[in-house]
């Protein structure tokens, strides 16, 4: 019963073109092609990308933090204001403080800012987890470009189905898929423990969708799109995370910059190349050449399923330029909870200082003048 069950929903039909089946992917001739049993050497690389990710965030990414990080500058006055009396001074603590210490109202704002931040565990931890995913996807960014620089389909696409499902597997291919669904499973498995976002739903079904993706490609031997897809998506995502590390580490003008670059790249590539080159390709295409099959829509319907996803960042992406553009704000990611910022720290001056005006100056539009004068009215 099971064998039968088995042998229907991996049959020929389903998942190759017609007059194609599995029988073209077994290994003959010196060629050697992708096989099921490869993908379970994905389950050892996942975890070991889970061990190295603890070593690289408590001895690469937390010393480099430390070293990166605006910190509040040393001040023995304000410290022991902070650590005995309170880490959000009143106004009037403020304006004492500030004659204490010689420094500007402004800038004893701007210290106990900087110094409650510091003692913000969950920015070092946002810190850490951007740093990894950076190194990752700086790495296999130009891994891929090495793997495939050289291959025609890589500047014309159609050329990815030469030959389809017969295309021998290179070594650099093998290497390159094992690496990537390793990564992915592993940030599957880390995702429950990492800090939680506002698109904390989206991240996991993104997350499935590629590993799915991923692995289908592999199984049916679309090796070709597969590699060109990674490609395409490593080539912004080391960009969104090097400006959350300068974000993390307080360093504004570089972080800007480095968002409005990564905003460019993430349309261009995610907007522009995989829709209307890469899908076009593995969704138009084909009809040329064979006649629609499952595996086919299955394929493209999870493309369909991370172009949608792209979409929704692109718009979030898209709010958070323009919240930056008039002005020299902190880009913040909209899917986190935010840091405090200056301007922060002077509505809520500006709210301490009307609330004392209210009540120790001025009630109901009268001036009180003295005890006396409450006594009387």
């Amino acid at each position: 019963m099971l064998s039968q069950l088995r042998d229907m929903i991996w049959s020929d039909w389903i998942w190759f073109p017609e007059g194609h089946g599995w029988a073209d992917l077994k290994n003959h001739g010196g060629h050697v092609f992708p096989q099921t049993q490869d993908l379970w050497a994905t389950i050892p690389i996942a975890f070991c990308f889970l061990i190295i990710r603890q070593i690289f965030e408590r001895c690469v990414s937390h010393s480099l933090f430390r070293k990166v990080r605006v910190c509040a500058p040393p001040n023995p006055t304000l410290e022991s204001y902070f650590c005995s009396t309170s880490k959000h001074p009143t106004q009037s603590s403020i304006d004492s403080l500030s004659k204490q210490t010689g420094c500007s109202v402004r800038q004893v704002q701007r210290w106990f800012r900087r110094r409650r931040n510091q003692d913000r565990p969950s920015k070092l931890k946002k810190f850490q987890e951007a740093s990894w995913r950076f190194t990752f996807y700086l790495l296999a960014f130009f891994a891929g470009l090495a793997v495939l620089v050289d291959k025609p389909w890589f500047y014309d696409m159609k050329q990815m189905w030469d030959d389809f499902p017969k295309m021998p597997l290179l070594t650099s291919q093998y290497w390159y898929y094992m690496i990537e669904l390793g990564f992915y499973i592993s940030l599957l498995f880390s995702i429950a423990s990492d800090v939680k976002r506002k698109d904390f739903k989206e991240q996991v079904v993104h997350h499935v969708a590629t590993i799915l993706l991923i692995s289908f490609s592999w199984l049916v031997n679309y090796i070709r799109a597969g590699t060109l897809i990674m490609l395409v998506h490593d080539a912004a995502d080391y960009l969104m995370e090097s400006a959350k590390m300068f974000n993390y580490a307080g360093w504004r003008r570089t972080c800007n910059f480095i968002f409005t670059v990564f905003a460019a790249v993430f349309i261009v590539t995610r907007l522009v190349i995989l829709p209307f080159w890469i899908i076009h390709t593995t969704w138009v295409y084909p009809l040329t050449l064979y006649r629609p099959f499952l595996g086919y829509y299955f394929f493209n319907g999870l493309m369909f399923v991370l172009q949608l996803l792209h979409i929704f960042w692109a718009g979030l992406i898209v709010r958070m330029v323009i919240k930056f553009l008039p002005g020299n704000d902190i880009v913040e990611d909209e899917r986190s909870d935010k840091e405090e910022t200056e301007s922060e720290d002077e509505d809520d001056s500006r709210e301490r200082r009307e609330k004392s005006i209210i009540n120790g100056h001025v009630l109901n539009g009268h001036t009180p003048l003295n005890s006396k004068h409450w006594k009387r009215d």
